[in-house]
C-alpha cells in the first residue's frame, strides 16, 4: 500500500495593502484589467464589447434618474469587501455623498446594490462573485444576462452563498432592495438588438 502522502498546495492570498503597493510600483498597470477577489488578483480575459458599455451607461442613468440623492452610484470603481478584496463591479450603488469616500472605498455597510454586466462571464459573475459577494454580507446582487436578455437577482446573503437566486425575464419589474418603491422593468437596463454572442 502506498502511503505517500501529495502535500496540500495552499494559496498565497494578497492583501488590498499588497494590491495597492503592486500598481504602485509598476507591477500591475494602471489600465490592466484586475481586480482583486478573495486575495487572488483576477483579470477580466475579453475586451469590453459595445452592448456591454451601453447596458453600464442606460442602469447608471435609470438609477440616476429614479433614485436622485437617495444614492451614489458609481462605475468600475473600487469597493473594499475586506483586506484581502476590491473588486471593481460594473456599478455600485452606495451611500450617497462623495466625499464620504475620501479616505476609504466604500464598504459593505455603505453598499446598497451591486450590479455585474455579463455575457461571457455570467458563469464566473454567478457564482464566484456571487458567492464572494454573499460571504460580504452583500445584501443586494444583480447580473444583468445580455445574452439571454434576463436578470439574476440574488439576496438573502449567507456565509454559504445567497439563499435567493430569481432570474427575470425583461418583462418584469424590479426594485432595489432599500429602495421598494424605485419600480422599473428589466429591459430598461438592456440594450435593444442584442447579438447572439456579444463580447465583454
Amino acid at each position: 500500500m502506498d502511503t505517500t502522502q501529495t502535500p496540500l498546495t495552499l494559496l498565497r492570498l494578497w492583501t488590498v495593502e499588497e494590491y495597492h503597493r503592486m500598481a504602485k510600483v509598476g507591477i500591475l498597470q494602471p489600465d490592466e484589467p484586475v481586480e482583486l477577489i478573495a486575495g487572488q488578483i483576477i483579470r477580466q480575459m475579453s475586451p469590453q464589447g459595445t452592448p456591454h458599455a451601453t447596458a453600464i451607461r442606460l442602469t447608471r442613468r435609470l438609477l440616476d434618474n429614479r433614485l436622485r440623492e437617495q444614492g451614489l452610484v458609481q462605475t468600475q470603481l473600487p469597493i473594499q469587501l475586506s483586506n484581502y478584496s476590491e473588486p471593481e463591479p460594473d456599478l455600485a450603488v452606495v451611500m450617497p455623498d462623495e466625499l464620504r469616500y475620501l479616505d476609504h472605498h466604500p464598504t459593505p455597510s455603505e453598499i446598497y446594490l451591486i450590479i455585474e454586466v455579463a455575457d461571457t462571464t455570467l458563469k464566473r459573475d454567478c457564482e464566484l462573485k456571487a458567492n464572494h459577494y454573499a460571504e460580504a454580507k452583500i445584501a443586494d446582487y444583480w447580473v444583468i444576462d445580455l445574452s439571454n436578455r434576463q436578470l439574476h437577482v440574488f439576496r438573502k446573503p449567507t456565509d454559504q452563498g445567497y439563499q435567493s437566486h430569481v432570474i427575470m425575464a425583461d418583462n418584469h419589474t424590479i426594485s432595489p432592495f432599500q429602495f421598494p418603491d424605485c419600480l422599473f422593468n428589466v429591459s430598461e437596463m438592456l440594450p435593444p438588438g442584442i447579438p447572439e454572442f456579444v463580447e465583454g
